[in-house]
């Protein structure tokens, strides 16, 4: 398999399998976030509510984008993704997917809604952690610019869950009179008509979310496995030729041609010179070549970093005031933006993968996570409107970050929207244990993670030689 050996087709083979078991175990895990709202208020049968779900993951995978799983994938120094040693890129692999599977599995055992996308995330930091301590990781870092916005976008959606779902509430309580909505579910009916083709749009909406957001971060997964294991083949995108790269790289510098040099401060001359110096590269290392296939392993996994430092760089250098026109601006952007396609890209088969995984994984494991969220959050039950609007602030949340490639916790989005609508509801009406416990779990999640992952990493190093 892609020209391969043995042992090493075996691991690739396994790598794949636990990201896909990942993925699945993610679907079970966070199906009740989609689900429990429609169960618990018998607006759908289980068995129905969970394959439509199901679907509907799958859907919000297959068509989401990739914006999110190249955040994933970026998080890890390229150094790191692509080590010399491909024994060690697979100990790498296998450390941050196993702790995350393990959390993953710990947390849903007891009933605890917890975040998949804090376990792998924490999981990749731990990796990359542990990576900069050794020798040969001089000088080499995660890349704490996409950390402190993955960061800063799991902090803020649980805040953003809880006020918009409080809001929404208090607004629904003003203007509608339908005091049943606002009741406990009825044990043997199910909601009005209206209120139940609610609830069924909500749940379709976190579901199709749930696929784009954290479907990608599967996808982002299997791309590090391709680029670690077999960067021949996967480094870049190899779907165009060599001569449209050339063309954008000599756009990109006649654009950059005008700049005065003599007129930039440090830091702008050091972006200017890297950004240079990486075009340079690119354009050395393809210029007579017809195919990338002719080249070597080496030189895709140099074009890649080339185009990724090149990328981070001249978003600063353009931000400079004075020294490009808007025109030359806009030729850099845009062919900046072609140059990322060669490496921001995943394969159909590594997409319809995740998909089904989501999908299936979503199908199954919901009662636990269910009664949690429907009856232990708060002192009084789930009403209609409360599930609506959860679902509603959570389907949102989570689209919105999808759009910006961001991100985001499922599960910490309608759990603290639920949350929200509960206070909205009656004061004090959290119950604390539960809460407390909940709260535990997002807490540590991320320092577990990352210290299970590290220590992974570096016993699986040891191993695999």
């Amino acid at each position: 398999m892609f020209g391969l050996d043995t042992t090493l087709t075996i691991f690739l083979i396994i790598c794949i399998v636990a990201a896909m078991a990942f993925e699945f175990i993610n679907g079970f895990h966070d199906t009740a976030n989609a689900v429990a709202t429609v169960i618990y208020t018998h607006t759908l049968k289980p068995s129905v509510a969970v394959v439509w779900s199901g679907l509907w993951n799958f859907i919000g995978v297959y068509v989401g984008g990739i914006a999110v799983a190249m955040g994933i994938v970026n998080l890890l120094p390229l150094d790191m993704l692509i080590d010399q040693n491909v024994y060690h890129s697979i100990a790498m692999i296998l450390a941050l997917i196993l702790t995350a599977i393990i959390w993953n599995i710990g947390t849903w055992y007891f009933g605890i809604p917890c975040s998949s996308s804090h376990a792998l995330i924490g999981s990749i930091f731990g990796v990359g952690i542990a990576y900069s301590f050794l020798p040969e990781a001089a000088n080499v870092a995660l890349n704490w610019g996409k950390v402190k916005d993955v960061g800063l976008s799991l902090m803020i959606s649980p805040v953003i869950g809880f006020s918009l779902a409080l809001g929404l509430m208090f607004l629904l309580k003003k203007l509608v009179k339908n005091k049943a909505m606002f009741k406990e579910p009825d044990s043997e009916n199910p909601p009005p008509f209206l209120m139940r083709a609610i609830l069924v749009l909500t749940c379709t909406s976190v579901s199709f979310s749930h696929g784009s957001n954290d479907g990608q971060k599967g996808v982002g997964l299997i791309m590090i496995i391709l680029i670690g294991i077999i960067p021949f083949q996967f480094a870049i995108n190899k779907s165009d030729t060599p001569l449209k790269m050339i063309s954008q790289v000599s756009k990109i510098e006649l654009a950059l041609s005008h700049i005065d040099s003599t007129k930039l401060n440090d830091e702008s001359s050091f972006n200017y010179i890297q950004v240079k110096k990486n075009l340079d590269t690119i354009q050395s290392t393809i210029k007579g070549q017809s195919s990338f296939n002719s080249l070597k392993s080496k030189q895709l996994v140099l074009i890649r970093k080339s185009i990724l430092t090149s990328s981070k760089k001249y978003e600063a250098l353009i931000e400079t005031k004075g020294i490009l026109s808007d025109d030359s601006k806009s030729i850099i952007k845009k062919e900046m933006k072609g140059l990322k396609t060669y490496t921001e890209y995943a394969p159909w088969w590594v997409i319809l993968c995740i998909s089904l995984s989501l999908g299936v994984g979503t199908m199954i494991g919901w009662k636990r996570i269910v009664v949690t969220l429907g009856e232990k959050i708060g002192k009084t039950h789930l009403s209609y409107a409360q599930g609506a609007s959860a679902e509603l602030v959570a389907a949102t949340t989570i689209g919105l970050s999808s759009w910006f490639g961001l991100p985001v916790s499922t599960t910490h989005v309608l759990t603290s929207g639920i949350a929200g609508t509960m206070v909205a509801k009656k004061k004090k009406n959290l119950k604390m244990k539960t809460v407390r416990n909940i709260a535990i779990a997002w807490v540590v999640t991320i320092p577990v993670t990352i210290t299970l992952s590290a220590g992974l990493f570096l016993l699986f190093r040891l191993i695999l030689k």
